[in-house]
């Protein structure tokens, strides 16, 4: 946001003149100037909206003694770019307008011809912790929550009588302009809300003040919203509540917004609409067959067993149709629920064990070798390995092998110290 200046001639005495008042005009000379040309002008009175829209833009900068002194010594261009190109005006010419009519003159109701544009309150946005059960069984629950909503008393006008009079510090805008000069044709532009009405624009005379918001013209209210969580929603899902937001004079009411934040649970995880459950088994049960007990997020007790004769492998899966998750608006539909088996491996047998096992099991291959195959072999031990270890190890050995490299390359300390320097 920075401008040159000297600025030309015409950048800075264009906007006088299309107000027809000179550059020493007064605060009172450029209102009586505007009010009489923008009622000319008025669209719904066949004048010419382009005309119409230069004059609020023109009144906009020249009513605003901090945007008419950057304007009388920058120029129109330091408007520009400190605005954002906008000119320096920002603001609705109906807007404009209807601060001094209350309304078009010229429409038969007394209102506007476009209504003031009411901005748009923020969504209040909480974080619900919810269980896996509730998204499978749903749930409701009670919140209670304090807002701000317009004043009883005043009806949010923060004041007895409901008058409010403009903010002689930013000359009702709600935001002030700080200039400071950087140099020798340069200045910086900043613009932040008024320290004097809190960027409302607006000041209320203590003696007039409410006496039950004090001037605020909201006040905070306790309430009570039953959040329902239905079947199958998602971790993250969103729950809206339009309008119950915080309330504000001038201002469309926004949301109050849950976002769903699933807990980890102890036994079960979630994939969209599948759940999946670890189970281990001892190698006896693997070999020769298992049953047991599952309990499910709704309390229902799943009896869980393999078929006869078969056996069940390291890391297999296994799935039972129409246990998984409830989908979610058809919650009579459900996904699938794996089982994920791990075996349990003794940790070592003795002689008679394996007697017993190798009797039982197929043979081994290596039990078909021939003595004399047998004596070519070389004998090798066999070691316990952690392989995140020796992964780990294998990596620092080969940093430190190609920082050895480095030094011993002609000029490696050459090209180490101008690094350094």
């Amino acid at each position: 946001m920075f401008g040159r200046a000297p600025p030309k001639k015409s950048d800075s005495t264009r906007y006088y003149d299309i107000l027809g008042v000179s550059k020493t005009a007064s605060q009172d000379d450029l209102k009586k100037a505007y009010k009489k040309a923008a009622i000319k002008n008025h669209p719904d009175k066949g004048g010419d909206p382009e005309k119409f829209k230069e004059l609020a833009q023109a009144y906009e900068v020249l009513n605003d003694p901090e945007k008419r002194e950057i304007y009388d010594n920058y120029g129109e261009d330091a408007l520009k770019e400190g605005m954002g190109g906008g000119g320096g005006g920002g603001h609705d010419p109906f807007d404009i307008f209807s601060s001094f009519f209350g309304g078009s003159p010229f429409s038969s109701g007394g209102g506007g011809s476009r209504g003031r544009r009411q901005r748009r309150g923020e969504d209040v946005v909480y974080p619900l912790k919810v269980s896996l059960e509730d998204l499978y069984l749903g749930a409701a629950k009670k919140l209670s929550l304090s807002r701000n909503v317009l004043c009883s008393k005043c009806n949010g006008k923060g004041s007895k009588s409901g008058a409010s009079l403009k903010c002689p510090g930013c000359q009702g805008s709600g935001m002030k302009v700080s200039i400071r000069h950087i140099g020798p044709s340069m200045i910086q532009q900043m613009q932040h809300p008024c320290n004097e009405c809190k960027g409302t624009g607006e000041t209320i005379n203590d003696r007039d003040r409410c006496p039950q918001c004090k001037g605020d013209k909201v006040s905070q209210e306790k309430k009570v919203l039953e959040v329902f969580v239905e079947k199958g929603m998602q971790n993250q899902q969103k729950i809206t509540f339009p309008g119950e937001a915080d309330e504000a004079p001038d201002t469309t009411t926004g949301d109050i917004v849950f976002v769903l934040q699933l807990k980890e649970h102890p036994k079960f995880k979630r994939k969209a609409e599948d759940l999946f459950v670890e189970h281990t088994l001892s190698l006896t049960e693997a070999l020769c067959g298992f049953q047991f007990v599952l309990t499910h997020l709704d309390g229902r007790q799943l009896l869980i067993k393999s078929n006869p004769g078969e056996v069940v492998k390291p890391d297999s899966f296994k799935a039972i149709n129409d246990e998984g998750m409830p989908m979610y608006q058809r919650p009579f539909m459900k996904g699938k629920l794996y089982i994920h088996f791990t075996v349990e491996f003794p940790d070592s047998l003795n002689p008679n064990q394996v007697k017993d096992l190798e009797a039982a099991l197929p043979a081994k291959p290596s039990s078909q070798l021939t003595d004399m195959e047998l004596d070519e072999c070389e004998e090798t031990t066999l070691h316990d390995v952690n392989m995140e270890e020796e992964n780990r190890r294998k990596e620092q050995q080969a940093q430190q092998e190609a920082y050895d490299e480095d030094d011993d390359m002609p000029g490696g300390a050459q090209r180490v110290q101008c690094a350094q320097q």
